[in-house]
């Protein structure tokens, strides 16, 4: 498998696997939806170059099973502050999450946050996603107690269909290299 930095032209293909996986009809194929209490899109292309834009130091990858093969996967890392990266948009087509790609491509993830100084990982999830919650534990993360507001006035990034939303922050300290003397 490859995880690869996205390009340009890549981005309306992004975009489409983020929102169908999230939100879409495809969805519902997967094990973990938001369809339920948020409708509309997660994201664009134009939303993504803009964040890519404003985030130098900000990288969306791509994940396949090799080099210009269909695209998988993606995910969204961040330098947050010193030691600390952000870890968003973590995807993988409905159709394939049998095959264990999301835990590959969020280790894949936290290496390369690793290798950029990365200590610990944060990321936030919608705090009706209990599945995604207990997911994401399981493979080490630890809710913070932490909780930021949902963006119910920017309707780019979804369409609530309750009230009751907001995001809560999980986070894991990476495990630390060691090399034998």
């Amino acid at each position: 498998m490859t995880l690869d930095p996205a390009t340009p032209d890549e981005l309306p293909a992004i975009a489409a696997l983020v929102n169908g996986a999230y939100r879409g009809e495809g969805a519902r194929r997967g094990w973990t939806t938001e369809s339920d209490y948020i409708d509309g899109q997660r994201t664009d292309p134009a939303t993504l170059r803009a964040d890519l834009e404003a985030n130098p130091a900000a990288r969306l990858l791509t994940l396949r099973d090799a080099p210009g093969g269909p695209l998988l996967g993606c995910v969204w890392l961040e330098p947050a502050e010193a030691g600390v990266w952000y870890l968003g948009m973590l995807t993988v087509r409905p159709d394939l999450q049998d095959r264990r790609l999301g835990r590959s491509l969020l280790e894949a993830a936290e290496q390369v946050a690793a290798d950029g100084g990365a200590q610990r990982i944060r990321m936030t999830v919608v705090n009706l996603r209990a599945e995604l919650i207990d997911w994401y534990e399981r493979r080490g993360y630890a809710l913070t107690g932490e909780r930021r507001p949902f963006p119910y006035d920017e309707p780019q990034f979804g369409i609530p269909r309750r009230a009751d939303l907001e995001f809560v922050v999980l986070e894991r300290t990476l495990a630390r290299a060691t090399s034998e003397v």
